[in-house]
C-alpha cells in the first residue's frame, strides 16, 4: 500500500517537473504572452492521469509558482505573476487538464481537449483584457488567435503521445 502511494507521489512530482521544464521553453513576444509548450504539458498530464490526480498536478504547479518558485514561463514566479497579463492562461490550465482527463475517461478523446484549449484561451483573454484595459476583441486578436492553432495541434499531439505511452506501458 505504501509503495503505491509513493509511486503516485513520484508520478505527480515528475509531471509537475515536466510542466515546469516545458514552461521554460519560451519565446517572448511584445504582447507579454510568450510562445511555450505549456499547453502540450498540461494536455499530456490530463490525458495521462485521471481527473483528480491531473488537477492535483496543476494545483501543485500553481502553488509552487505562487510562492515564488520561478517555474512559470521564462523563469517567472510569484502570486503577482498569476494576477498579471498571462495569469488567466495559467488558471485556464485547470479546465484544460480536467477536460483532457474527462475525455480520456469518457472515450471522447481529443475533442474534450480542444474545448479545454478554448476555455483556457477564454480565461486568458478575459484576464489580459482586464489588466491591459483592452476590449475583448483586441485581446483575442493579440493574445489568443495567434496561438490558438498551435495550442490545438499541441493538444492533439499530447493525445497521440499519451496513447503511444499507454501502449508501451502495457507491454512492459
Amino acid at each position: 500500500m505504501k509503495s503505491k502511494r509513493i509511486r503516485e507521489l513520484a508520478r505527480i512530482a515528475l509531471l509537475v517537473a515536466l510542466l515546469a521544464v516545458l514552461s521554460q521553453i519560451a519565446i517572448p513576444l511584445p504582447s507579454l504572452v510568450p510562445i511555450t509548450l505549456q499547453i502540450y504539458a498540461v494536455s499530456l498530464i490530463g490525458y495521462y492521469l485521471r481527473a483528480k490526480k491531473s488537477i492535483i498536478v496543476i494545483l501543485v504547479y500553481l502553488a509552487l509558482g505562487a510562492i515564488g518558485i520561478p517555474i512559470f514561463a521564462s523563469f517567472q514566479g510569484g502570486f503577482a505573476y498569476l494576477l498579471g497579463y498571462t495569469g488567466g492562461f495559467i488558471f485556464g490550465f485547470i479546465p484544460l487538464c480536467l477536460l483532457c482527463s474527462l475525455g480520456r475517461e469518457l472515450r471522447h478523446s481529443w475533442i474534450f481537449g480542444i474545448v479545454g484549449v478554448l476555455l483556457c484561451h477564454l480565461m486568458g483573454i478575459l484576464q489580459y483584457s482586464l489588466i491591459a484595459r483592452l476590449d475583448f476583441l483586441s485581446s483575442l486578436l493579440t493574445v489568443s488567435l495567434p496561438f490558438l492553432l498551435k495550442d490545438i495541434v499541441l493538444t492533439i499531439l499530447a493525445f497521440i503521445t499519451t496513447k503511444s505511452l499507454n501502449k508501451i506501458i502495457k507491454k512492459s
